[in-house]
Protein backbone atom coordinates (compact mmCIF):
# COMPACT_ATOMS: atom_id res chain seq x y z
CA UNK A 1 0.00 0.00 0.00
CA UNK A 2 2.87 2.40 0.88
CA UNK A 3 4.93 1.97 -2.03
CA UNK A 4 1.43 2.57 -4.63
CA UNK A 5 0.89 5.87 -2.58
CA UNK A 6 4.35 7.15 -2.66
CA UNK A 7 4.23 6.27 -6.95
CA UNK A 8 0.50 8.71 -6.61
CA UNK A 9 1.69 11.60 -4.62
CA UNK A 10 5.67 11.60 -5.20
CA UNK A 11 7.77 13.20 -2.62
CA UNK A 12 8.58 17.16 -2.58
CA UNK A 13 12.38 18.11 -3.13
CA UNK A 14 13.16 19.01 0.32
CA UNK A 15 15.99 21.98 0.54
CA UNK A 16 19.26 21.60 1.33
CA UNK A 17 21.32 24.20 3.18
CA UNK A 18 25.20 24.97 3.11
CA UNK A 19 26.98 27.52 4.73
CA UNK A 20 30.46 28.35 4.14
CA UNK A 21 33.19 31.65 3.02
CA UNK A 22 32.63 32.86 -0.54
CA UNK A 23 36.27 33.01 -1.76
CA UNK A 24 35.69 33.39 -5.33
CA UNK A 25 33.39 35.42 -7.28
CA UNK A 26 33.54 33.73 -10.83
CA UNK A 27 30.91 35.97 -12.77
CA UNK A 28 27.48 37.88 -11.84
CA UNK A 29 25.82 34.63 -11.25
CA UNK A 30 28.12 32.14 -10.03
CA UNK A 31 30.54 32.24 -7.15
CA UNK A 32 32.87 29.30 -5.27
CA UNK A 33 31.97 28.64 -1.44
CA UNK A 34 34.56 27.07 0.64
CA UNK A 35 32.70 24.27 2.79
CA UNK A 36 34.54 22.20 4.75
CA UNK A 37 37.54 22.78 3.71
CA UNK A 38 36.40 22.32 -0.12
CA UNK A 39 35.35 24.72 -2.95
CA UNK A 40 31.63 24.30 -3.69
CA UNK A 41 30.30 25.70 -6.88
CA UNK A 42 27.22 27.48 -6.44
CA UNK A 43 25.04 29.21 -9.91
CA UNK A 44 22.48 31.68 -8.34
CA UNK A 45 19.15 30.45 -9.05
CA UNK A 46 16.51 32.33 -11.08
CA UNK A 47 18.83 35.06 -12.33
CA UNK A 48 20.86 35.46 -15.53
CA UNK A 49 24.07 38.09 -15.37
CA UNK A 50 25.77 39.82 -18.38
CA UNK A 51 29.06 37.47 -19.86
CA UNK A 52 32.22 38.83 -18.97
CA UNK A 53 32.70 39.98 -22.06
CA UNK A 54 29.29 41.31 -22.53
CA UNK A 55 28.72 44.86 -22.26
CA UNK A 56 28.13 44.92 -17.96
CA UNK A 57 29.66 41.92 -17.45
CA UNK A 58 32.58 43.21 -15.39
CA UNK A 59 30.04 45.70 -13.45
CA UNK A 60 27.88 42.80 -12.89
CA UNK A 61 30.96 40.95 -11.51
CA UNK A 62 31.98 43.54 -9.66
CA UNK A 63 28.85 44.05 -7.71
CA UNK A 64 28.37 40.67 -6.78
CA UNK A 65 31.42 40.74 -5.25
CA UNK A 66 31.16 43.69 -2.98
CA UNK A 67 28.39 42.05 -1.67
CA UNK A 68 29.53 38.61 -0.84
CA UNK A 69 33.59 38.05 -1.44
CA UNK A 70 35.34 36.76 1.65
CA UNK A 71 32.14 36.93 3.76
CA UNK A 72 30.22 34.06 5.06
CA UNK A 73 26.49 32.66 3.25
CA UNK A 74 24.11 30.45 3.60
CA UNK A 75 22.94 28.83 0.26
CA UNK A 76 19.78 26.99 0.12
CA UNK A 77 18.70 24.64 -3.21
CA UNK A 78 17.28 21.34 -3.88
CA UNK A 79 19.40 20.64 -7.76
CA UNK A 80 22.49 21.23 -9.29
CA UNK A 81 22.87 21.91 -13.09
CA UNK A 82 24.95 19.61 -15.68
CA UNK A 83 27.98 20.82 -14.79
CA UNK A 84 27.57 19.70 -11.38
CA UNK A 85 26.74 23.63 -9.88
CA UNK A 86 24.89 24.07 -7.15
CA UNK A 87 21.76 25.94 -8.02
CA UNK A 88 20.71 27.98 -5.14
CA UNK A 89 19.74 30.85 -3.24
CA UNK A 90 22.57 32.81 -1.51
CA UNK A 91 22.00 34.90 1.91
CA UNK A 92 24.23 37.11 3.64
CA UNK A 93 24.58 37.06 7.40
CA UNK A 94 22.14 39.68 7.41
CA UNK A 95 19.78 38.31 5.59
CA UNK A 96 20.02 40.20 2.21
CA UNK A 97 19.32 37.40 -0.95
CA UNK A 98 22.18 37.92 -3.35
CA UNK A 99 19.94 36.65 -6.21
CA UNK A 100 17.06 39.48 -5.55
CA UNK A 101 19.96 41.29 -4.92
CA UNK A 102 21.40 41.45 -8.20
CA UNK A 103 17.85 41.54 -10.28
CA UNK A 104 16.89 44.85 -8.20
CA UNK A 105 19.81 46.75 -8.71
CA UNK A 106 20.18 45.84 -12.21
CA UNK A 107 23.03 43.79 -12.46
CA UNK A 108 21.47 40.57 -13.93
CA UNK A 109 17.99 39.62 -15.64
CA UNK A 110 15.32 37.48 -14.35
CA UNK A 111 16.03 34.34 -15.87
CA UNK A 112 12.61 33.64 -17.15
CA UNK A 113 13.05 30.22 -18.67
CA UNK A 114 13.64 29.11 -15.63
CA UNK A 115 12.87 30.92 -12.68
CA UNK A 116 10.48 30.11 -9.86
CA UNK A 117 10.67 33.04 -7.48
CA UNK A 118 7.19 35.13 -8.06
CA UNK A 119 8.71 38.14 -6.66
CA UNK A 120 11.45 38.63 -9.02
CA UNK A 121 9.71 39.91 -11.98
CA UNK A 122 8.84 42.92 -10.27
CA UNK A 123 12.17 43.43 -8.53
CA UNK A 124 13.32 43.58 -12.24
CA UNK A 125 10.32 46.15 -13.32
CA UNK A 126 11.42 48.21 -10.68
CA UNK A 127 15.26 48.44 -11.65
CA UNK A 128 13.66 48.92 -15.70
CA UNK A 129 11.84 52.14 -14.40
CA UNK A 130 14.66 53.26 -12.60
CA UNK A 131 16.93 52.73 -15.15
CA UNK A 132 19.90 51.20 -12.88
CA UNK A 133 22.56 49.42 -13.74
CA UNK A 134 22.18 47.53 -17.22
CA UNK A 135 18.72 49.15 -17.78
CA UNK A 136 20.95 52.92 -17.89
CA UNK A 137 21.59 51.25 -21.38
CA UNK A 138 19.25 51.62 -24.21
CA UNK A 139 19.04 47.84 -25.59
CA UNK A 140 21.07 45.96 -22.91
CA UNK A 141 21.27 42.60 -24.59
CA UNK A 142 19.85 39.58 -22.42
CA UNK A 143 22.60 37.38 -21.70
CA UNK A 144 20.92 34.18 -23.20
CA UNK A 145 20.41 36.06 -26.41
CA UNK A 146 24.56 36.93 -26.56
CA UNK A 147 25.22 33.75 -25.61
CA UNK A 148 23.56 32.38 -29.26
CA UNK A 149 25.17 35.39 -31.15
CA UNK A 150 28.73 34.61 -29.76
CA UNK A 151 29.00 30.72 -29.41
Amino acid sequence: MFVYAALLYPLTLQATELKGRVIRVLDGDTIEVLQDEKPVRIRLANIDAPEKKQAFGRRSTNQLKGLVVAQPVTVTYTQTDRYGRIIGHVFTTNGIEANRWMVQSGAAWVYEHYNTDKALPALQQEAQQQKRGLWADRQPVPPWVWRHKNN
